[in-house]
This record gives structure tokens, C-alpha cells and sequence, in this order.
């Protein structure tokens, strides 16, 4: 079984920082693809953020400049440090992986829980 465990989530003023992690466990052969996405109440869930395994990131327009995706391959770990926190970016955050499992024959995607974020003063 794999699992996706985020963490960092919590209440931050306008203006301020937080910084999101997800660890990749279980029986795993490799991770590819690794990402962040969110979503707020009454809307679809979005792609905040996504990293490769050579490390090329992609941001959507509206968290670009203030948030950056990074991630330890040795760790099976993904990160996403949030400043300039706007209240449009609060929603439950959840981490993404496109995860090769033991006794399967090629990547699947995995989704963490999901953590809250909330901007407000």
C-alpha cells in the first residue's frame, strides 16, 4: 500500500508564509510525477503546482512568484512554500504523486487527505 501524508497546513494572516509537505510511504518502486492541487468550497479542484522528477515546475498563474514547489527524491517528499498568502488562497490542499507501487506494472496517481489552509486576518 502506498499512502500520501500532508502536513503544514493552519490559519495564516494575509500577507504571511506557510510551508506544505507530503511524504510518500509504503512499498514503492519510483515516483514520478509530483504536485500539488487545491480546492476551495463551491469550486473544482485546481493545480497549484507540479514538479518533475528532474525537477522542471509548473505553477498555476495565480500562485506564480509567491509560491515554490520543491521536492527530495531521497525522501519520497514534496514541498510547497506559500508567501505573500492572499484569503483566495484559502482551500484544502492535496498532494499528488504518480507513484509506482510493488506488484504493479507501471505508475498510478495518489492522493494525500488533504490540509487546510486558511488566509485571514
Amino acid at each position: 500500500q502506498v499512502q500520501l501524508v500532508e502536513s503544514g497546513g493552519g490559519l495564516v494572516q494575509p500577507g504571511g508564509s506557510l510551508r506544505l509537505s507530503c511524504v510518500a510511504s509504503g512499498s514503492i518502486y519510483g515516483i514520478s510525477g509530483m504536485g500539488w492541487y487545491r480546492q476551495a468550497p463551491g469550486k473544482q479542484r485546481e493545480l497549484v503546482a507540479a514538479i518533475s522528477t528532474g525537477g522542471s515546475t509548473n505553477y498555476a498563474d495565480s500562485v506564480k512568484g509567491r509560491f515554490t514547489i520543491s521536492r527530495d527524491n531521497a525522501k519520497n517528499t514534496v514541498y510547497l512554500q506559500m508567501n505573500s498568502l492572499k484569503p483566495e488562497d484559502t482551500a484544502v490542499y492535496y498532494c499528488n504523486a504518480d507513484v509506482w507501487a510493488r506488484g504493479t506494472m507501471n505508475y498510478s496517481p495518489y492522493w494525500g487527505q488533504g490540509t487546510q489552509v486558511t488566509v485571514s486576518s
